[in-house]
Formats: structure tokens, sequence, C-alpha cells
């Protein structure tokens, strides 16, 4: 299976340097193993959205769009479970 390459939208990167720091590993690794398995297990499709999906770590979610033509993932939102949905 092909490598995907991961990129960031601004907010997203920002939110993540927000998060506490004892979480930030945990959900960089999780959005790491994205790269080799785009569609890992508990991952769901957002509701209303073409192509909007969310995995969960912990109390925080990662909002991204995957691009399969083009093997690129893209972080679109980094929060807490409670924020995340908002402004999307």
């Amino acid at each position: 299976m092909a490598c995907y390459s991961i990129i960031w939208q601004n907010r997203a990167a920002k939110e993540l340097r927000n998060l506490p720091h004892e979480v930030i590993p945990q959900v960089v690794a999780a959005i790491n193993n994205l790269a080799e398995s785009p569609y890992p297990d508990g991952v769901k499709k957002l509701a209303g959205r073409d192509n909007h999906y969310r995995i969960r770590q912990g109390r925080y979610r990662v909002i991204y769009t995957i691009e399969n033509q083009q093997l690129i993932i893209e972080i679109i939102r980094v929060a807490h479970r409670k924020e995340v949905y908002r402004n999307i």
C-alpha cells in the first residue's frame, strides 16, 4: 500500500500547539499512523461533509480529508471533543 503525505492547515497546527503537553505525542502518533492507514479502526465519516473524517485520541479529535488520487491527507482540526465540530 502506498504511503500518504500529511499536510497541516495552519489552524490545525496552531490547535495542536495549544493542546496539553502530555497529549501532543499521542495525537501526533495517531496522525502519523494515518500515512500508512488513512482509514484506521474507529474512523468515522462526518455527516453532511463530502470527504471529512475523524479519529479519536482520548478526549481529543482529529478532523481530516483524504485525497486518494494524490495520496494526500489534510489535517483540518485538532481539538477537544466539545470544540472540534464548531466552524469546520
